[in-house]
């Protein structure tokens, strides 16, 4: 983050001295909300206080959101009507999320200013509003008095130093393409969900039962908005198994009707649940794959990378599948292949994360076929000698079958879903 100051008056950047402290900067933040509505008004003033020695005022209006801290945010400044004590701003547009942060009734201060030259410009008063109070103006003119608290204080018989009249207030949706790599579209399947049917429908015929647990991440749980970063996509804590990988897309399109997507995006918790599922069992005959398919985006990359030297020990595997356009820089990092993934100086036992991005495996010619082909081959690229891997270090022999049955050498998927 850089910050520049600058001289209000001389609008000139203020360099500090190397060595010498110049003061202090204190920097807040709010959580801004989905508000993406878009506020136009126009306002007028009367009889506003002379401010000019040789001529009347040159007024602008100054925008202030309050903040949560009970602080003042300029939010918006209209342009400067020369030499009037009645003057007529031009309409503006303004997000309501820069007025208010979409709360309504939150105060919103509002200062007139005469223009001077030098930057030094004369205060001539102050009123407050609210989103709400400034929205009955799509019915009604709404009069504000301008007050000066100093010349209230100093003169008994001060009205106001003039009124601004709200002419017109109307309110538009700010409307945008969707973007989200989990929009539903009536004509095709999101991103998430050509990576989960394309992948899921490789590595289910490796599973015994073909039920699947699958979890979600990163949402505001209804119905009291509690953050969650690993929920059942069938809103069923006690069985959160799907039935096939039909079953695991229903499960996921229903959540998405439900739940609220929301950050930060932590893989840690939803490893180590998978972990204590792994560590409970220790003479080969379960072994578990997750799969986790994300945007990129990864909140806990410490806690993660600990979590999977921790795993790595465990009959378990991970298989991550990036979605999107991101570059994929940290996902990479936790595959281990040119540098095994370390921890508070513990390196994992042996690798157990593979990566692939889908969008190299979604072929533009159309041989949907080939591409596929090719996908399941990099998924299952590593597994095997993952799983052969594990039972070598723990002298787990092969039972001997009879050469009819088919068996599955997996178990258990647990199949995620960034949300």
């Amino acid at each position: 983050v850089i910050i520049i100051i600058i001289d209000w008056n001389s609008h000139r950047v203020r360099r500090g001295v190397p060595g010498k402290k110049c003061g202090t900067i204190l920097l807040t933040a709010e959580e801004l909300s989905n508000c993406r509505d878009i506020a136009t008004m126009q306002l007028c003033a009367n009889k506003l206080d002379k401010k000019d020695f040789f001529g009347k005022s040159d007024p602008f209006l100054v925008f202030y959101r309050s903040n949560e801290d009970g602080t003042f945010t300029i939010c918006h400044k209209t342009e400067v009507v020369k030499n009037t004590l009645n003057p007529v701003w031009q309409p503006f547009s303004i997000p309501v999320r820069a007025l208010c942060n979409g709360d309504y009734d939150r105060t919103v201060k509002i200062d007139v200013y005469d223009w001077d030259r030098d930057g030094s410009h004369d205060f001539i008063g102050e009123f407050t509003t609210s989103y709400r109070e400034l929205s009955k103006a799509q019915n009604q003119f709404t009069v504000y008095e301008v007050l000066n608290p100093r010349k209230k204080c100093k003169k008994k018989k001060y009205v106001n130093s003039g009124t601004v009249t709200l002419l017109s207030f109307s309110v538009d949706s700010e409307f945008t393409f969707p973007t989200s790599l989990h929009y539903m579209s009536p004509y095709q399947l999101s991103a998430y969900a050509m990576a989960l049917k394309a992948v899921g429908e490789i590595i289910q015929d490796y599973d015994s039962d073909k039920l699947f647990p699958a979890y979600g991440f990163g949402a505001k749980l209804p119905p009291e908005g509690r953050i969650s970063h690993q929920f059942p996509l069938n809103n069923n804590d006690e069985d959160p198994n799907c039935a096939g990988i039909e079953g695991v897309l229903e499960s996921y399109f229903q959540s998405l009707r439900t739940v609220q997507l929301y950050g930060p995006t932590y893989f840690a918790p939803v490893i180590n649940q998978v972990a204590r599922a792994a560590a409970k069992i220790s003479d080969g005959s379960q072994y578990y794959v997750l799969l986790i398919i994300t945007d990129g985006v990864i909140s806990d990359m410490t806690q993660t990378k600990e979590a999977i030297v921790s795993a790595s020990s465990l009959p378990m595997s991970i298989i991550i599948v990036g979605v999107g356009p991101a570059m994929f820089e940290a996902m990479e990092e936790l595959d281990g292949d040119d540098v095994r993934v370390s921890s508070r100086g513990r390196y994992a036992e042996r690798d157990i994360v593979q990566f692939v991005p889908f969008r190299d495996y979604v072929d533009r010619s159309g041989n949907q076929v080939l591409s596929m082909a090719r996908l399941a081959k990099d998924v299952l690229a590593e597994i095997p000698e993952q799983l052969l891997s594990y039972m070598r270090t723990r002298d787990i022999q092969p039972l001997k079958v009879h050469p009819h049955p088919i068996t599955h050498p997996f178990n258990h998927f647990f199949i995620l879903q960034t949300l």
